[in-house]
């Protein structure tokens, strides 16, 4: 008489190691592709323009947000020390031109302002559009 247990079919194993390997892959992966965007972390809606061309010289971004805050390379800057701090990067670099972004419902007075203060300090303006 044969008392020992038969084993009744193969036991079904899940082998997770290759699991863990997909997963840091995976996560790796996110984390370069959320450094590599550009986080525009000031939200601006762009006039779009048929003809525009991309500036390759050194460059400082003015921003005009529809509440009227200004920010020069996203620190945030009153309209009275504009001047100032614009007068500042101008003596860091020979060749400078500012890439003006501007909101499109902002009133066309508060645009000009930033184009008198660039023409004062004789530092180039261009103004940022999106593609039609």
């Amino acid at each position: 008489m044969n008392l020992r247990k038969r084993k009744r079919g193969v036991s079904a194993e899940v082998h997770t190691s290759a699991m863990n390997d997909i997963m840091f892959f995976l996560l790796l992966f996110f984390l370069i592709a959320s450094t590599v965007t550009n986080p525009n972390v000031i939200k601006l809606l762009l006039p779009k323009s048929s003809s525009g061309k991309s500036v390759s010289k050194k460059t400082i971004v003015v921003s005009v947000t529809k509440d009227l805050k200004y920010y020069v390379n996203r620190k945030e800057v009153t309209i009275a020390d504009m001047p100032k701090t614009l007068a500042s990067y101008k003596t860091l670099a020979t060749e400078l031109t500012i890439v003006l972004y501007v909101d499109k419902t902002v009133a066309i007075q508060d645009v000009v302002q930033i184009m008198d203060i660039s023409q004062k300090l004789n530092i180039k303006l261009v103004l940022a559009t999106e593609p039609k």
